[in-house]
């Protein structure tokens, strides 16, 4: 229990101090960054090629100062946390860099990955979402338990996880920088597409604020509400004047273009008269 309670408190608890070439089953030493692979469930998808040249400058002036944590493979090691680093590191020419070798399961490695690039801020909020979903989906535990492993609110891991029933367009917008985290809490409680994607459009073309969204988000809502209701009204005109005319209750149950009407009777002398009165 004592290892799942360091997770929440980041890589710090779980790399050691560089002074010691050895502790427990971790081991610190300069590694071949050509004997290094990336971790195919790294969190973070998007490396702008912009901010690993700024970072490769500062590699090779000052090097990596923060070893990489790996764990070993077959053929070498694979990345747990510092892929940015290790980029970085092969952009600036090195052939060495310091890592940390810890044995972990696949899912530990999920959330040491995961927390660092929390505590970094590296992800966007689709990949953030993601990667919740993944711990969630391989751990089978509930959102409250890796909520608390992670040092978050559930609340926090709820919202985020809602981002992942909006359409693959909108989420790639919000990959992409077009819409902040903001914009797609408000557009995950729109359900009516047509309107979801007019309004994600005049987000975009109209540099809408979230509180701009928010307004504009209402209105739509109400303006539907308002348009069910008139339907509501004309369904039950149809219904009366049906219950009417056959001297019973009648509902209609319309769904799109298609439906059905229900008639009820109430004895079997009634259903024999509702047959009768079909029969002309």
């Amino acid at each position: 229990m004592a290892k799942r309670r360091a997770l929440g408190k980041g890589l710090a608890a779980l790399i050691p101090d560089v002074n010691n070439s050895k502790t427990g089953t971790e081991q610190f030493f300069l590694c071949p960054v050509d004997r290094i692979e990336p971790n195919p469930d790294q969190p973070r998808q998007n490396f702008p090629i912009s901010e690993l040249e700024e970072m490769a400058r500062s590699v090779r002036e000052k090097g990596v100062i923060t070893p990489l944590l790996v764990s070993r493979t077959e053929t070498g090691y694979q990345l747990i946390a510092g892929e940015r680093r290790w980029r970085a590191a092969q952009r600036a020419g090195l052939e060495h860099v310091p890592v940390v070798v810890k044995d972990v399961s696949p899912t530990e490695s999920l959330e040491l990955a995961l927390i660092e690039n929390i505590h970094r801020k590296d992800l966007n909020p689709i990949e953030e979402a993601l990667a919740y979903k993944k711990l969630l989906d391989s751990t089978g535990e509930t959102q409250d338990a890796v909520a608390k492993r992670l040092g978050k609110d559930r609340t926090t891991i709820t919202n985020m996880l809602r981002l992942l029933k909006l359409p693959a367009f909108i989420q790639q917008d919000v990959m992409d920088g077009l819409l902040t985290m903001g914009h797609a809490r408000v557009l995950a409680g729109i359900k009516n597409a047509g309107d979801l994607k007019k309004l994600r459009d005049t987000v975009i073309k109209e540099a809408l604020s979230v509180r701009q969204l928010e307004s504009l988000a209402k209105k739509k809502i109400s303006a539907t509400r308002s348009k069910n209701t008139e339907k509501d009204y004309y369904l039950q005109s149809l219904e009366d004047e049906l219950g009417r005319l056959l001297g019973t209750r009648a509902e209609i149950r319309k769904r799109g273009k298609r439906g059905r009407i229900i008639i009820h009777f109430y004895s079997d002398e009634e259903l024999e008269r509702l047959l009768e009165l079909f029969n002309g």
